[in-house]
């Protein structure tokens, strides 16, 4: 059985696209560009703030864009987000139940993000019960942003779980390659941005519809993909 669980935040414990999609668009007409469709920030997100703001501007300024346009932007973008972080942010359904569930058998949760560590904490804390989580990181200046393995490395040794006891449990590739590059077991959710096939090219272990089923996973009761 495994010991811990290591959550991914966007598309994995809150369903915060329209919330990112607002204030993304909220931030470019503020900086004089047009909006993005909602469907193209599916794929924009999950990879940091930095690279957000790099990917939105390709989006709309396809003759380029300097440095100074990155800092303004995503100054922007994140003093209306810090405002009211849980605009448009839902739980999904059943994960609440689910993470009490694994909590009162004795495995530990951390939580792993690339949002800002601020956000992230906020969120987390508006969001669940802080006492659900033992251990919640963010982007932060001094670890690399997944999907380097360094900040899952560090979340398990604060758990006091070896590598090969956690579940890294998210939505996309980079939450793949961030549990394998940590020598964890990954777990894709389909409740998330992206879709199977992205899970299944990067090697997920076990790919699930429904949040109950991750607690079948670490109970030993589901087989791997």
């Amino acid at each position: 059985m495994y010991q811990a669980c290591i959550f991914d935040l966007d598309g994995t414990l809150a369903d915060t696209l329209d919330s990112i999609v607002y204030f993304g668009n909220s931030a470019l007409a503020e900086c004089g560009y047009p909006a993005i469709d909602r469907e193209k920030y599916r794929y924009l997100v999950g990879k940091g703030s930095d690279l957000l703001m790099r990917g939105m501007l390709q989006e709309v300024s396809p003759k380029g864009y300097t440095e100074d346009d990155v800092i303004l932007l995503r100054k922007t973008y994140e003093n209306l987000y810090e405002q009211d972080p849980m605009y448009f942010v839902d739980q999904y359904d059943g994960m609440e139940e689910v993470l009490r569930d694994l909590k009162n058998r004795g495995i530990k949760l951390g939580v792993l993000s690339n949002k800002p560590h601020n956000i992230t904490t906020r969120l987390i804390t508006m969001m669940y019960s802080s006492r659900l989580f033992n251990v919640c990181y963010g982007q932060r200046f001094n670890v690399e942003r997944k999907p380097s393995p360094d900040g899952a490395l560090e979340i398990a040794k604060e758990l006091g779980v070896e590598p090969k006891n956690c579940l890294y449990i998210g939505d996309s590739d980079i939450d793949m390659q961030t549990g394998i590059a940590a020598g964890m077991d990954t777990v894709g959710v389909l409740w998330g941005f992206r879709c199977r096939n992205e899970l299944e090219k990067s090697r997920a272990n076990y790919i699930v519809h429904e949040p109950k089923e991750i607690l079948s996973i670490v109970l030993g009761e589901a087989a791997a993909d």
